[in-house]
């Protein structure tokens, strides 16, 4: 069976039901993805692929930890900081978690006020939440520092699996370069947006339409992904 319905010309076509007519509108790209503009859906397909790296990372390292017969690292052990005299577990790690969390909420402001042409307000709220990620950047690069003193290596640590370091180095490494490279977008973002660059249509990169801020959700997709994949950082190699 098939269904009559009206173009945007008002032209009658025919629509396919059933499986048929999700295999048509998937593959002719005329209804799935006709009111998405190029550059969002360009974003959400990297990712979707981002998606399955990351969770590949993470599939080898549960494998790597559950198939060694060597003892696994005590993570609260690891990662503990001494402060005050006091052995504080997971501190670090709970800092850097709640500071990328929190710029998720300054980034949704930020889409927010791009919405209703703010152009000050999403600058300014843009730029807080590149400080976020870099201040999280910062105290990663303090982490690693600390862990290589301690004799971390990706072929092996003092404390256990050789596996540890390769784990760790791999997927905090290539998270933390997701957030560098959010952060120097957001910046050349937040400055495009302070010096109304989408207001009177100026040409240069990633430059849309005038009075059109859609590169500023653009930038949130990837920010809000990039924190979502440090949840599950979180859960599975800091608390398991």
């Amino acid at each position: 069976m098939a269904e009559t319905v009206l173009t945007n010309s008002g032209q009658p076509t025919a629509r396919l039901e059933g499986w048929r007519g999700i295999a048509a509108d998937w593959a002719s790209d005329q209804r799935a993805f006709k009111n998405v503009s190029w550059g969002k859906a360009m974003m959400w397909i990297f990712l979707l692929s981002d998606t399955f790296i990351f969770s590949c990372f993470l599939l080898s390292y549960m494998t790597a930890r559950m198939s060694t017969t060597v003892p696994w690292p005590n993570p609260s052990e690891v990662f503990a900081l001494n402060i005050g005299g006091k052995h504080i577990p997971l501190i670090l790690i709970a800092i850097m978690t709640f500071v990328l969390i929190s710029s998720s909420g300054t980034m949704a402001m930020a889409v927010n006020f791009g919405y209703r042409r703010d152009r000050v307000r999403t600058a300014i709220l843009m730029l807080v939440t590149a400080a976020f990620g870099a201040t999280f950047v910062g105290m990663q690069a303090f982490e690693w520092t600390k862990l290589i003193r301690e004799g971390v290596r990706p072929w092996g640590n003092p404390w256990g699996a050789a596996q540890f370091g390769s784990s760790f180095f791999m997927i905090t490494g290539f998270h933390g370069t997701h957030v560098t490279i959010g952060v120097i977008f957001l910046i050349a973002i937040a400055r495009k947006v302070w010096r109304g660059d989408f207001d009177v249509e100026r040409r240069g990169f990633f430059t849309s339409r005038k009075g059109y801020y859609e590169i500023v959700e653009i930038m949130g997709l990837y920010w809000h992904f990039v924190d979502l994949v440090w949840v599950f950082i979180f859960a599975f190699f800091y608390l398991w």
